[in-house]
């Protein structure tokens, strides 16, 4: 369902106010001391999102109607997903309904819808919402309508071939993001390191402990997934149309890389079969509000 601020004929809904769309509570911990001023920081977090729909209803059919119908998108206890799309942000949460309380014999008939999201952030969405930067890859740019102006030279390009070590990332979000690194093999690759050049972290993928676990290496047709998105963290294995958990292959003091406000860059090598590994970095931007 769409609610549409200046158009609330077309869902039924008057969006009258919505609160919780904007930077979530931290708590911050402290310790006080008898001999001393103050007191000394010891930690801090983010609070969950509370995020608070008051809705008006209109005549659409009838106040009854559209009553039942906000009953059907919010129900109790279910959880639902948020889209929020304002001037210059489409960004997306998802939450568990924990209240719906309609006042059903006022004269200004209505209800308050109260959303509990466990994760306090607000993700970007949409088309441009994931930021793909590409080390090594095809490319393809071949489209239509084309034009081919000669018949002896070869001026049409079907693909290219992007070959980069390295890459710098810019984040623009409001807080730190883990990212998705994708490695598809075109061939045997051995052992593969990434880097954070800035912060100097690194993570190893191991494929003699991949052999032991699978019974072969990172070879033609294997991608390996490693998400270091906290809450989400995982390695897998996409072979011959199986996924295998991974995990054990990273080294034990491998970091799990954050994406920070600004350039991040990072880099990748191999042991051997480098050029056999097309690799990419994919990462959403996080916003504490709107």
């Amino acid at each position: 369902m769409k609610i549409e601020l200046a158009f609330p004929e077309k869902s039924g809904f008057a969006v009258q106010k919505i609160e919780g769309l904007g930077p979530p509570k931290a708590d911050v911990n402290t310790a006080e001391f008898a001999s001393m001023d103050g007191a000394t920081f010891n930690s801090s977090r983010v609070s969950k999102r509370n995020v608070v729909l008051q809705l008006k209803f209109l005549h659409s059919p009838t106040i009854e109607d559209v009553r039942q119908k906000s009953y059907k998108y919010f129900p109790i206890k279910k959880k639902v997903s948020l889209l929020i799309e304002t001037d210059n942000r489409l960004c997306q949460t998802s939450g568990y309904v924990e209240s719906n309380d309609p006042a059903i014999f006022d004269a200004s008939t209505g209800t308050q819808i109260s959303i509990i999201c466990p994760d306090p952030y607000l993700y970007s969405a949409g088309e441009d919402g994931t930021n793909v930067a590409v080390f090594f890859a095809n490319n393809p740019v071949f489209e239509f309508e084309f034009s081919n102006e000669s018949l002896t030279e070869d001026l049409i390009e079907f693909g290219e071939i992007l070959v980069e070590q390295n890459q710098t990332i810019l984040y623009e979000g409001d807080a730190d993001v883990g990212i998705v690194i994708v490695m598809h093999a075109l061939g045997a690759v051995n052992n593969v390191s990434i880097f954070n050049t800035i912060t100097h972290e690194s993570m190893t993928f191991d494929t003699d402990k991949l052999t032991t676990l699978t019974g072969k290496g990172l070879d033609a047709g294997d991608t390996v997934t490693i998400s270091t998105i906290r809450g989400n963290k995982y390695v897998t294995l996409l072979r011959e149309g199986n996924y295998i958990n991974v995990l054990n292959c990273l080294d034990k003091n491998a970091d799990w890389f954050q994406l920070t406000k600004g350039d991040n860059i990072f880099a990748y090598e191999a042991e051997s079969g480098f050029n056999n590994l097309e690799f990419r970095i994919e990462n959403v931007k996080v916003y504490e509000g709107v």
